[in-house]
């Protein structure tokens, strides 16, 4: 299941999920689960390398085929019948594979997979989180037309006391005949038609608007979502479908503060990893519902994909959930060298295309952000910071977007963004006041091109080991932890001038014994409030308790929106 809800019903569609067979040099041949990380495979708990993951595949008739494959942990080369058919870089965005009408019958199925460190790789580096290894993540196969839908993006509209939407339908033809037919989308009691024309081999992108009367709006305390229901017709037969599923809701920034429908906002949230001592970054349903029954039950509304496009099922969740996100590219501290990588640029802009193309339609989804803590303070950081943001504008307008820095005093890209975002930590790293620190980031901040706009607490926190107690307060200990987050939090959440903070972080996450064994014990990174089997810490309580009060809740205004 690569998706909480139906996504096609013309297009037959498939799971390719299950046990596959992994063979790895000089350790053989294993039998691994997919979606899943090869750690999970006691011989290989601390393998990095290559494999190549087989399968035998099915196909029930001929048929031009489409395999979507969601995540391959970080370099994946596809092969089908022994012939090469795709290559794709990054673990955490999707990427598909087309196959020309392809016979009934058995094929083989192979993929190379590569998690090693290198030039090859410019954001899989040694880092504070870890690499795994695998097909992280759900595959499906899926019979097409010669003429398919690619994607379709659904904008909504508030304006004079009434809901409309843009639909942005983008169609492929793999033919080398011209394509002419049409297209209905469909959403509750609406339904509007376009005519399409593809030249051979090629894709075109069709865009229409339209009304959508008696529709609710999304929110976080009523997340209204719809299924909006596009389909391809030739000659008045229908030989392909897209489902997405929709939400109503408008993001504004004004001045210093976030509205979602006409509403201020303030995040009170978490920064997350896909992360699990069990599953590594291959989280199944269960363990992402799990996680967000407690993200939810200490009174948060947001959560931040730390530092990487997430796992789809998890946004879906935030759209049932009614959970804003911060959702951004996968970069982290990364140095002016390695941001020179002569591959850094292309595979961070195929990151950005992905993850805004694939994820373009969550409602939950109100913040793009990019390159957490990288060389903003540099004159080619800044060029970079430029160029990225420039892209995420043109391929989505409706968002604000940001990143999250730690370069204090130095930055030189806060004219770039449309909030501003700092990661502190006083009382962890140094013992700063944190009211001080704060106001002193905050009037520098506004003096270097962040005036006028909102202002986000992106990372705040203290590690401590799970069960590590003792009435000293040392560091480490579960005390010390609880002991700072009340301090921290209580600072934080009594400022009116802030739009929102992201405790760092949710859960306790693996990271790579190359450059972090000496800072990070268990090579863990400790500050979740939970540990990666989910226990909970002391300091699990404290931020329930702060983050529950209502005075907090930031509703202070109620939205006009139906």
């Amino acid at each position: 299941m690569d998706r909480l809800f139906q996504t096609n019903v013309i297009r037959k569609k498939t799971s390719l999920d299950g046990m596959w067979n992994l063979w790895i040099d000089g350790k053989g041949t294993f039998s691994a689960a997919v979606p899943g990380c090869w750690e999970q495979i006691p011989a290989l708990a601390s393998f990095r390398g290559k494999g190549i993951y087989t399968k035998t595949m099915q196909t029930t008739h001929k048929s031009s085929l489409k395999i979507d494959w969601k995540g391959i942990s970080h370099t994946g080369d596809i092969y089908f019948d022994g012939v090469k058919v795709g290559h794709h870089y990054n673990a955490f965005t999707p990427f598909s594979v087309i196959l020309p009408h392809i016979e009934a019958g058995n094929h083989e199925l192979k993929v190379e997979v590569d998690n090693t460190f290198g030039e090859h790789s410019s954001l899989h580096v040694p880092n504070d989180y870890y690499t795994y290894g695998g097909i992280t993540r759900p595959v499906t196969l899926e019979y097409i037309a010669d003429t398919w839908i690619s994607y379709v993006h659904f904008t909504p509209r508030y304006t004079d006391g009434s809901w409309s939407g843009k639909i942005k339908v983008c169609i492929c033809n793999i033919t080398d005949k011209p394509f002419a037919g049409k297209l209905t989308c469909t959403l509750e009691n609406t339904r509007v038609s376009m005519d399409v024309a593809v030249a051979a081999n090629s894709e075109t992108v069709v865009c229409t608007e339209a009304a959508f009367p008696g529709v609710a709006a999304w929110s976080a305390e009523a997340p209204n979502l719809y299924l909006l229901n596009t389909v391809l017709w030739e000659n008045d037969r229908a030989i392909d479908d897209l489902i997405e599923r929709v939400g109503f809701r408008t993001i504004t920034v004004k001045g210093e503060k976030l509205y979602v429908n006409d509403k201020e906002i303030y995040f009170k949230g978490f920064n997350r990893h896909e992360d699990h001592p069990v599953y590594g970054c291959a989280l199944p349903l269960q363990a992402m519902a799990h996680d967000m029954d407690l993200m939810l039950d200490t009174g948060a509304n947001a959560v931040r994909t730390s530092h990487y496009p997430n796992d789809e099922r998890f946004l879906d969740l935030c759209d049932e959930r009614g959970v804003f996100v911060w959702e951004e590219n996968h970069a982290r501290g990364l140095s002016l060298e390695r941001m020179q990588n002569p591959n850094f640029d292309k595979q961070c802009e195929d990151c950005i295309y992905e993850m805004v193309v694939s994820h373009y339609n969550h409602p939950s989804i109100i913040i793009w952000g990019l390159l957490n803590e990288c060389a903003s303070q540099t004159e080619i950081g800044r060029a970079k910071y430029k160029m990225q943001f420039e892209q995420l504008r043109s391929l989505d307008s409706s968002r604000p977007k940001t990143f999250a820095s730690c370069q204090h005093f130095t930055d030189l890209c806060f004219d770039l963004p449309d909030i501003i975002s700092m990661n502190l930590y006083p009382l962890w790293y140094d013992n700063s006041d944190p009211s001080e620190m704060l106001t002193k980031e905050m009037e520098w901040a506004r003096s270097v091109g962040g005036a006028g706009k909102p202002f986000i607490v992106s990372e705040y926190g203290a590690g401590a080991v799970y069960g590590n107690r003792s009435d000293t307060y040392a560091r480490w200990t579960e005390e010390r932890q609880k002991q700072i987050l009340d301090a921290v939090m209580g600072c934080y959440m009594d400022r009116d001038d802030l739009a929102g903070i992201f405790l760092w972080q949710f859960c306790d996450c693996r990271v790579t014994e190359e450059e972090w064994f000496m800072v990070r014990p268990n090579t863990r990174n400790n500050k979740g409030i939970v540990d990666g089997y989910r226990r909970k810490k002391l300091a699990y309580d404290t931020v329930k308790t702060h983050y529950q009060k209502k005075k907090y809740s930031r509703a202070c205004c109620k939205s006009s929106m139906p």
